[in-house]
């Protein structure tokens, strides 16, 4: 089964967007005439930003469009689940777009999916994570006062066709999380690879052991 993995480098957030949804959109209908696709994996970094979901609180974001002018970031509203997240230079983006029907998954099995490729490269470097109940995303002490998050996940999706992901924190300045509540929460932390190991990690790196994690799962599915 053809899984194509493309490479966007830094790209706005805006034509990120504006291209998944155009591709999302192609996969629909292509799938709903009988037409041959491509799954596509795309991978990304984004300047910095900060995206508010559908089911999302305007006061989870802390800065007015002065202060955020200030950070050189700015806030948009989109179109997937979930509520408040940031993105930017240093944290490694996932966007699937591709037929869950092909995989034999629902959205909370894709979801555990995602989860559990971000988790086994975790553990390839040697840290431990894991998932938070009633929250989705990749956490690690959990049960602990030292919950914090390392990669949080909302997803979009019709007639079993995904878009959005997945946003991994690699060498991603914390601070930025400190301006919002990130995805709602008030009394957890964040944190990325390079903070727990003390050390900048290679993004060329991250970017292939999450590809031969997400393949070696959906191959697991493919039917």
């Amino acid at each position: 089964m053809k899984l194509t993995f493309i490479d966007w480098k830094l790209r706005s957030y805006s034509e990120a967007w504006e291209q998944q949804t155009e591709m999302f959109n192609a996969l629909i209908r292509a799938k709903l005439n009988g037409e041959t696709y491509k799954n596509n994996i795309i991978f990304c970094e984004h300047p910095h930003v900060y995206t508010l979901g559908k089911s999302g609180k305007e006061n989870n974001m802390l800065l007015n469009e002065e202060q955020l002018n200030a950070i050189h970031a700015t806030l948009i509203h989109i179109d997937r689940g979930g509520d408040i997240t940031y993105h930017g230079p240093g944290q490694l983006v996932c966007y699937p777009i591709i037929n869950l029907d092909e995989y034999k998954l629902g959205l909370k099995e894709y979801v555990h999916l995602l989860e559990e490729a971000v988790i086994r490269v975790c553990a390839s470097y040697g840290v431990t994570a894991g998932r938070l109940d009633k929250s989705t995303g990749v956490w690690l002490d959990v049960g602990t006062p030292r919950e914090r998050k390392i990669c949080a996940i909302g997803v979009r999706c019709s007639h079993y066709v995904t878009m959005h992901g997945l946003a991994f924190n690699i060498n991603t300045d914390l601070r930025y999380f400190s301006y919002i509540h990130p995805c709602g929460f008030i009394d957890k932390g964040v944190t990325s690879l390079q903070q727990e190991l003390g050390k900048e990690i290679a993004m060329s790196e991250v970017k292939l052991r999450l590809q031969q994690e997400i393949n070696r799962l959906l191959d697991g599915k493919a039917g």
